[in-house]
Formats: C-alpha cells, structure tokens, sequence
C-alpha cells in the first residue's frame, strides 16, 4: 500500500532556499567585484532578484497545474474515468466513483501523484469554517476534509477570503455546496470500492 505524502521536505526547502542562495551569491559577487556600480552590479544583483521573485509567485503554479495534467492523463490511462474532478488550491482531487477510486497530487509534493482505492479514506465530511457569535458569526473557509488510512487528513478548500461573510451570503453557501457535492461523491465511491 503506498504511503500518501503531502509534502516533499526537499522539495519545500528547495522551493525557498535556492532562489536566496543565488540572489546571496549575486550580492556577494557584486560586493567584490563590482564595488564602483555599473552594469554589472546591476546585472548580479536585480536578475537574481527578479528572477527568485517570480519563481516564488509563479513557479510552484506552474510545476503544479503540469503535474495535475499528469495525473489526470495517468488516471485516464488507468482505465479509470474522470467523473469529479476539484481543483484546490493546494491539492487537485479526481474521483472515478463508479469504479471507486481517488486521485490526489499536492502542491507541495507535486512530483508524486496517487491514485487509490477509495476504500482508504475512513471518513469524509463538509467544514463551513463557521465562528463568532451573534451577528459577528460567519466565515472565511469553507472546505470538505477527508481522512486517508484513518491518519492523514486532506482539507481542500471551496471557498477562502481575507474577510468573515455572513453565513448566508452566496459565497459561502456556493462553498458549502461545493464541498457537500464532493463529500457526497467521496462517500459513493468508498462505497462502489468496498463492494
């Protein structure tokens, strides 16, 4: 049985630490050998820079929406269909519920993709993400959270805001109903593999 794993330490750490190491050693290279300025202060210290910048906000989208098309050929190739298929933010979740089973690729290990059976996940339920009191009472977050091997739970948002609305707003509920669909699918499929 193959051991989920939602992020890959290396990959993490790699993530943040070696675009800083290069931007370090274009500032330490321009440091000693371009202490009067000029172009090539410039050069060894903005395209570092810049670069590790958009690395940061775009890399890690990039290599994850690749990967998510990844799984979804690998679970077709499988002989499985793709009957729901959600895409977190930080996950993408494919579910073949006649068959009875799940895909999952994480942002943060988006190198390793899983495909299981559906029996795996020992529960499934919606998290309105509800709080405060009175009319303060609302929400930020809305997810569906399911439980893989009775130890790892995954929780894919449907909805997610800055700011607290109203439980009744048309944000919310469009989250909750999302999440509740998703749920629903999660739990016929862990049926359809159980049988």
């Amino acid at each position: 049985m193959e051991k989920i794993q939602k992020i890959n330490i290396l990959y993490l750490l790699g993530y943040i630490f070696i675009p800083a190491i290069i931007c370090a050693l274009g500032y330490t290279l321009c440091y000693f050998c371009f202490r009067d300025g000029g172009t090539g202060a410039v050069l060894t210290t903005m395209v570092p820079t810049i670069a590790a910048v958009v690395w940061w906000i775009f890399g890690g989208s990039l290599i994850f929406k690749q990967k998510t098309k990844e799984l979804e050929k690998r679970f077709e190739a499988e002989g499985y269909r793709r009957n729901q298929t959600f895409y977190g933010r930080g996950q993408t979740v494919v579910l073949d519920v006649e068959k009875g089973m799940m895909g999952v690729v994480f942002f943060w290990n988006p190198f390793q993709n899983y495909i299981l059976p559906a029996s795996r996940i020992s529960r499934a339920w919606t998290d309105d993400g509800r709080g405060g009191a009175g009319f303060m009472e609302g929400s930020s977050r809305v997810s569906f959270i399911f439980t893989i091997d009775q130890k790892i739970d995954v929780r894919v948002n449907t909805f997610m805001s800055n700011q607290r609305w109203r439980m009744d707003d048309k944000r919310i509920l469009t989250g909750i109903s999302k999440a509740d669909l998703m749920v629903k699918n999660i739990e016929e499929a862990k049926k359809n593999s159980l049988a």
